[in-house]
C-alpha cells in the first residue's frame, strides 16, 4: 500500500522547495515547514524577509535560486543579503549606516 510523503502543506501554499513554503494573506507572509509555521512578518516589511530568506539559506534549507524563483526577485540581490547576514549578523537587517550606496 502506497503512503503519503511528508511533509503535508496546508492548502494555498506556495512551495519553495520540498520542506519549505509560504503563504500571503491579509497582508502577512507566513512561512511553513510541512504543516507548521515557522515565521510570519508583514508583506511590506522587507529587511524581516530579506533576513529569514538569508537564514533559510545560510541554514541549508532552501538554495539561493530557489528563493530568487519564489519570491520574483534577482539572484544577485539573494547572493547580497545571504552575504550581509554570514558577515555582518542579523542586526545588519535593520539599521541603515552612513554609507547611502548600501542597499535596503
Amino acid at each position: 500500500m502506497p503512503q503519503t510523503r511528508l511533509p503535508f502543506f496546508p492548502e494555498n501554499i506556495e512551495l519553495i522547495n520540498n520542506y519549505i513554503g509560504f503563504q500571503k494573506k491579509n497582508g502577512t507572509v507566513y512561512y511553513f515547514n510541512g504543516a507548521m509555521p515557522v515565521f510570519q512578518h508583514p508583506e511590506k516589511d522587507y529587511a524581516s524577509f530579506r533576513l529569514f530568506t538569508s537564514q533559510l539559506v545560510v541554514n541549508g534549507n532552501v538554495k539561493q535560486v530557489e528563493i530568487a524563483n519564489a519570491f520574483n526577485v534577482s539572484t544577485i540581490s539573494v547572493k547580497r543579503w545571504v552575504k550581509k547576514y554570514r558577515e555582518q549578523g542579523a542586526e545588519s537587517f535593520f539599521y541603515r549606516s552612513n554609507n547611502a550606496n548600501q542597499e535596503y
